[in-house]
């Protein structure tokens, strides 16, 4: 199978000169080298297509006799992707790849201004780009319903409808429920917070998490995001620091952790295949979300960095650890999805689901998302926007072309509190985060869901996982649990 393997790493060769660029261009190049960049994607993209789509590719494919489930597996994806990838035209898929280089630009420059207007024409030709792709592979399938399959297997609108149903359901009561009670302070999260301070507790943090510090870089950007440059051999966080909040910084180090955990533990039989990725951005943000708030949020992890963070920041000695505790599992609704809390946080993903399948479905011009996005921002979550900045440009996603992504975050924040049900069955999880030993958290991590890249469906991980259905009930009751230790009902 000589064939296989060589022609997969071909192809991670030339994702990996990409993600480069990529990553190069959203943390230190220059503000004017955007068109730059997107001429030398223009051409490794043009090459990435005629490698997946050519004649020799496919004869290879399906001659190949694979030899194990890992070589099926392998095989199976790869013409997926062909035959996705013929029907694409080949001028049309690199201008798309060029459009997204101009379209982070664009996204940065308008966020700054606070001007969606600048946005707008970018965003409507990425709008239109999906629209058109999809009907190009599947025109029997509706636009949004493949979107959101592409980033989970198996996923459509039917199946969000219903599980953000459930969500509300419980959410919106449980929100009137603590704000019948006072509110934690939350001073302790504010105040003058050094850079290079947040740095030295964010490259702490990465190495008591578990991470391999000789893989794994940080870097600095707009909006925290991880990236695999190739392999799991390779892979690069990202962090913002606000010097007036330490927490955002800490909280996005955890949760962009748990994702490169996910990569770097992939079999190392799995570089430069196919294989060498997590299974579904569902199940690779149970891995961020679990480790940002189920494990980063709980009350004995935070007394166990209570201490290095007053090493720090002295000035946060005046609080208990037990006050930093309530203060980061606050719920108050809030604009910022990637500031929001865990009761809160999925009505923000529920609002970009709704305009994402409007726009989608030509429901909603692009140029009337501030207006719709203001608008559901005041009826789920009680708050005025103030401006495009704060409202429909916070997020960078839309920008590099992930639509149908969003509802990942809720789906994951639900995977991650089944799986720690069924963690705690034989893993003393609390003992661990008291002691701040990550070590048989992460080893059921691996054995369970790491090493096994993308080999199984996300649907087949989960039951193998969890020995039963997906269920969200595990991620309400870990919600209602959480605000009664919090606001004592």
């Amino acid at each position: 199978m000589t064939d296989l393997y060589g022609f997969q790493e071909k192809l991670f060769a030339l994702q990996h000169a990409a993600e480069l660029l990529f990553y190069d261009g959203v943390t230190v190049a220059p503000k004017e080298s955007s068109e730059n960049r997107a001429r030398t994607l223009g051409i490794i993209s043009e090459e990435i297509y005629k490698l997946k789509t050519s004649p020799e590719a496919l004869a290879m494919l399906e001659a190949a006799k694979p030899e194990n489930k890992e070589e099926e597996r392998m095989i199976e994806l790869l013409l997926k992707d062909y035959r996705n990838m013929q029907k694409l035209p080949m001028e049309e898929y690199i201008a798309y790849q060029r459009l997204l280089v101009k379209a982070d630009d664009v996204w940065r420059r308008a966020k700054d201004a606070s001007d969606f207007k600048l946005f707008e024409p970018v965003l409507k030709e990425i709008f239109d780009t999906h629209i058109r792709f999809a009907a190009y592979i599947n025109p029997e399938k509706d636009v949004y319903d493949y979107w959101l399959n592409e980033y989970e297997d198996g996923l459509d609108m039917s199946i969000c409808d219903e599980f953000f149903e459930k969500l509300k359901a419980e959410i919106v009561p449980l929100i009137k429920l603590t704000r019948e009670r006072p509110a934690p302070g939350a001073d302790c999260l504010k105040g003058d917070f050094p850079e290079s301070g947040q740095r030295e507790l964010a490259l702490w943090l990465m190495e008591l998490i578990g991470l391999d510090m000789g893989h794994v870089g940080l870097g600095t950007t707009e909006h925290p995001f991880t990236t695999s440059l190739g392999s799991h051999l390779d892979e690069r966080i990202t962090t913002h620091y606000y010097r007036d909040n330490f927490s955002y910084s800490m909280f996005s180090v955890i949760h962009e952790g748990g994702h490169a955990l996910y990569d770097t533990n992939c079999k190392d039989e799995y570089a430069f295949t196919v294989l060498d990725q997590g299974v579904s951005m569902g199940i690779h943000e149970s891995q961020s979300r679990f480790y940002e708030n189920i494990l980063g949020r709980s009350l004995e992890f935070t007394k166990y960095y209570y201490g290095k963070l007053i090493e720090i920041f002295p000035q946060l000695s005046k609080y208990s650890a037990e006050e930093l505790w309530r203060a980061v599992n606050r719920v108050e609704p809030s604009l910022i999805r990637t500031e929001a809390d865990e009761v809160t946080y999925s009505l923000h993903v529920m609002i970009r689901y709704e305009i994402e399948r409007a726009v989608l479905h030509g429901e909603l011009a692009v140029g009337d998302i501030p207006q719709k996005w203001n608008e559901l921002y005041k009826e789920y979550l009680g708050i005025d926007v103030p401006d495009d900045k704060n409202g429909c440009l916070q997020d960078s996603h839309w920008s590099g072309g992930n639509i149908g992504y969003f509802p990942s975050y809720a789906l994951g924040s639900a995977y991650g509190a089944q799986f720690l049900a069924r963690m705690k069955e034989s893993v003393a999880v609390e003992k661990a985060l008291s002691d701040g030993d990550f070590a048989p958290i992460n080893a059921w991590n691996r054995e369970h869901i790491w090493q096994h890249g993308h080999l199984y469906k996300p649907g087949e991980l989960l039951e193998r996982v969890l020995g039963a259905k997906f269920d969200p009930s595990y991620y309400i009751n870990y919600l209602k649990e959480k605000c009664r230790a919090v606001y004592g009902f």
